[in-house]
This record gives C-alpha cells, structure tokens and sequence, in this order.
C-alpha cells in the first residue's frame, strides 16, 4: 500500500525532473526573467528552491545520523553562499543539490518512512517523513509554478503535488491569511473544487479557519484544486485566473479573497 511519505517523494521526483529539464533548457535572459515571485528572479527563485534543498537535506541527514539538526547560524551561511552566486551558478547548484534532497527521501526504506523524525528547526517538535517531505513539497511545488508562470502565464501548479499541498491548507491559513483585509466583515464560503473533487468551508472573522463545508454558506467559492491552493498562497492576480474560478453571493468577492491572501 502507498503510504502519503511514498506518494509525497513520488511528487517531489516528479516536480524535480519537471523543473531541472525546464532549467537545463533556459537561456541566461531566461533566468534573469521575470517570475512568479514580484521581488525575484527566475535565478532567485531557483536559489531559494537550492538553498532549501542544502538545508532540508542537512535536516534530514542529522535525523537519519541520530546527530543534532543544523542550527539557525548554518542556514544564514547557507543562503549567503547562495546569494553571491550568478544566475547561472545557481541554476546548475540547483539542480545539483535537488536531485541529492530527492534521492535521500527516495533511499528511505519503509521503516524510516513510517518512523524517522525529523528536527526542521521551526516547529515545536521533531515530525515524521510525511510531514518533512510534505512541507518541501510545498515549498517545491508552488516556487516551481513561480518559474513556469514567468514564461506560461497559464502554467499551473503539479497535479501530483496538489493533493498533498491541500491538506496542508488548513495550516497555511494560521499565518498566510490576513483577516483584517475584509474590514471586519464575516462570511461562511462553500469551497466547490474539482481535480481532485474537495467540498470544504472558509470561514472568515478574526480569523480565517478551514472547516467542513457549511450547510448554509454565504456564498460559494468554485475552482480547480490547484487555482485554489494558489489563492490562498498569494499566486491567484487576474492574469493567471482561470476562468472555471468564480465567486457568487455572500459579502465577499474573488477581489477581497486576494486581499485576504497576499501569498509569502
């Protein structure tokens, strides 16, 4: 049986040999180009998704080592070296260092899937493979789309990757969204998605929390999955709307949700 460690290293492989063959292919203007991301460039971009890798992977080295987990100080230099690089220096560290993070997950026998911590340094406590690999897949999938967009403004995020990365919208809420955007106005919203089918709730006051789908919504939100996981992460402007995403009724509009939402 596929457990959700198996089915998040088989996203992060395949998020992997999608973007590295995109990269190989990039001409230097290319990534010096405009991404997904309003203050990067697709060079930037890619740095944060190699940086990440180095510092993900030493996380999960020291886990598997029994050691300590790297500490704040390592992750500063870690960036630094980045940082200095040029566009084309980091766009061959990346691929470099993703394919050394995928590779580790993917060396993971059953037994330190199901019972290896992990320390990633900004959570209370150490967590299983799944969540370690899920929250890379996070971090992967939709910087990923933020390359793409640059040159496809119909690109979306990976179908393999939009399972995992919906269950982890309930967590993203606590810190991506920005309640006080609405003016102190309330709703229940009915969330409608499709691929994959999902029926859920967006309940919007002091906070905004996902529940079960309300039996009397204020109005209904209907979107693609992965459009959806987009809005709440800040990558839903206009220009990269699909036309199947609608709001109707209740006191908010899709207009409101972005400010509700102004990504990270």
């Amino acid at each position: 049986m596929t457990s959700s460690a198996d089915q998040t290293i088989a996203a992060l492989r395949s998020g992997h040999d999608d973007l590295a063959a995109r990269v190989r292919a990039m001409r230097p203007d290319d990534l010096t180009g405009p991404s997904g991301a309003r203050e990067w460039d697709v060079s930037q971009v890619v740095s944060h998704l190699g940086s990440g890798a180095e510092i993900n992977l030493a996380a999960l080295d020291a886990a598997i080592a029994g050691t300590a987990a790297p500490d704040a100080g390592f992750n500063k230099s870690v960036w630094a070296r980045w940082d200095a690089m040029t566009p084309a220096e980091r766009a061959e560290s990346f691929l470099r260092a993703d394919e050394k993070l995928v590779t580790r997950y993917e060396s993971l026998d059953p037994e330190a899937r199901a019972n290896l911590r992990v320390d990633l340094g900004f959570l209370p406590q150490p967590v299983d493979i799944a969540a370690t690999a899920a929250f890379r897949l996070m971090e992967f999938a939709l910087h990923a789309w933020d390359v793409k967009v640059g040159t496809d403004p119909a690109a979306t995020v990976a179908p393999e990757a939009v399972p995992v990365l919906l269950d982890q919208v309930g967590l993203l809420l606590r810190f991506a969204a920005r309640p006080e955007a609405l003016g102190g106005r309330r709703a229940a919203l009915a969330v409608d998605l499709t691929v994959p089918d999902r029926s859920l709730g967006l309940e919007f006051g002091d906070a905004v929390t996902l529940t079960d789908a309300p039996a009397r919504p204020d109005g209904v939100l209907r979107a693609p999955a992965e459009a959806f996981v987009r809005l709440v992460t800040g990558r839903l402007a206009p220009e990269y709307t699909p036309a199947t995403v609608t709001v109707t009724g209740g006191p908010v509009d899709l207009d409101d949700l972005r400010r509700v939402f102004p990504g990270f």
